[in-house]
């Protein structure tokens, strides 16, 4: 039996992150894994149809034991999320307290809030064993972009907060090369930073061209974005670049098919209605992440965004892996290593966030495409998915560090 590893996520199974797969995989490997996690609400706010408070709180997963801590739901205001970020630090500092698990490293999944990294950090520090900390998003950035959250003194203690998380955490992973300088300019030496990027599950795959009920064939050209539809997204570009598309009056029709939820999905509705455009967005519900390849073999290409902004010019969204592991052409309005990315592999288009003319001319470049450029694209997307974001290749680096770890720690307490 190798290490028993316990990860700290405050999303899990049955949320769509890509940790559920991390966990399997590490199962698969040999690890015993544990789970410290919260009631799953993500991210429509509310728990999920038979979790609460005293319901589930206990549950195996691929082999994977699940310990769900009690939280309050996320809600849909930015009150209710700071709630729902300190309950569950709060029940992690009192189960650190009183558990009796005994663990031989701690992984913490950093996507927001870094405030849950402080579970695994005291955890760690209790029993004096090595944290790895896989940092996603950027705090205090984060707070004060997505948040609107500017006070100096907030912003302060959060900083604070995050050095102390920083400092001591063994070895901290990225999902961005612009995240390592980050990090190491907040003093955090650069050898104890790695960028081990996102990788894509094995379900996402090219897939012979399919039809699904959701997505019409009939002639329109279907650009399809999956995943939350959250502020940081930046998809209020869609209606505006829709307004563009009608003015030019190109003549092929053009369906944004957006598959997903979240606190920002009323407000995108009622922009999209109060700017004429309705005809052309079709909103489906969310999906199995196992059943998007299908959805995107219906669709012509992929979208996604980031709103337009210094920390987004350094974020790589998963759905960019996801993308290029189904061999499907991308449309992105973003910057920075996402716009990198997609010009290196010559898989999309790309135009400057938060700039729908730019977008809505981008668009009908793509519809002026053959079919065997799309096809193109899409295979130069696959194939640099399967060169740099290997997931097989990148757990094996993984276990490296684990395992130099754990052979450096055990030689230590022999010498003590």
């Amino acid at each position: 039996m190798k290490q028993h590893i316990l990860v700290v996520s405050q999303y899990f199974y049955p949320e769509q992150f890509r940790i559920n797969d991390l966990c399997t995989e590490w199962f698969k490997r040999g690890y015993r894994v544990t789970v410290i996690t919260g009631i799953p609400d993500y991210p429509q706010g509310r728990f999920y149809d038979g979790y609460g408070w005293f319901r589930k709180t206990k549950e195996t997963y691929n082999g994977i034991d699940i310990i769900r801590l009690p939280i309050i739901p996320r809600g849909d205001n930015v009150f209710m999320l700071s709630l729902n970020y300190l309950s569950f630090v709060i029940s992690g500092f009192f189960w650190k307290a009183f558990t009796k698990i005994r663990a031989d490293l701690v992984f913490i999944f950093e996507v927001s809030p870094m405030t849950q990294a402080l579970i695994g950090v005291w955890y760690a520090k209790k029993i004096g064993i090595p944290c790895y900390l896989y940092v996603q998003d950027l705090w205090p950035e984060n707070v004060e972009v997505i948040a609107g959250i500017t006070n100096p003194f907030i912003i302060r203690s959060i900083s604070k907060m995050v050095n102390y998380i920083y400092h001591n955490s063994t070895r901290i992973f990225t999902t961005s090369n612009s995240f390592v300088t980050a990090i190491n300019n907040r003093g955090v030496p650069l050898e104890k930073i790695e960028f081990w990027p996102q990788y894509a599950e094995d379900f996402y795959r090219p897939m012979e061209e399919s039809i699904v009920d959701e997505i019409p064939q009939d002639g329109t050209f279907n650009i399809t974005y999956t995943g939350n539809i959250g502020s940081a997204q930046g998809l209020d570009i869609l209606p505006k670049a829709a307004v563009v598309l009608k003015t030019l009056g190109i003549k092929k029709r053009v369906r944004f098919n957006i598959i997903g939820d979240g606190r920002y999905k009323n407000t995108l509705v009622q922009m999209i209605n109060s700017m004429g455009v309705a005809d052309m967005f079709n909103f489906i519900q969310p999906q199995p992440a196992s059943s998007i390849p299908k959805f995107l073999a219906a669709s012509d290409v992929g979208f996604l965004s980031l709103i337009d902004n210094p920390l987004f010019r350094m974020t790589i969204p998963a759905k960019l892996q996801s993308y290029m592991a189904c061999g499907i052409p991308i449309i992105a309005a973003a910057d920075g290593e996402t716009r990198d990315i997609i010009e290196a592999s010559k898989s999309g288009r790309c135009c400057s966030a938060g700039d729908p003319d730019a977008l809505a001319m981008l668009i009908v470049d793509m519809l002026d495409l053959s079919k065997e450029d799309l096809m193109q694209m899409g295979k130069n997307a696959c194939e640099y998915c399967s060169k740099f974001f290997n997931k097989q290749k990148l757990l094996d680096r993984m276990d490296r560090v684990f395992n130099e770890q754990y052979v450096s720690e055990a030689r230590y307490h022999v010498w003590e």
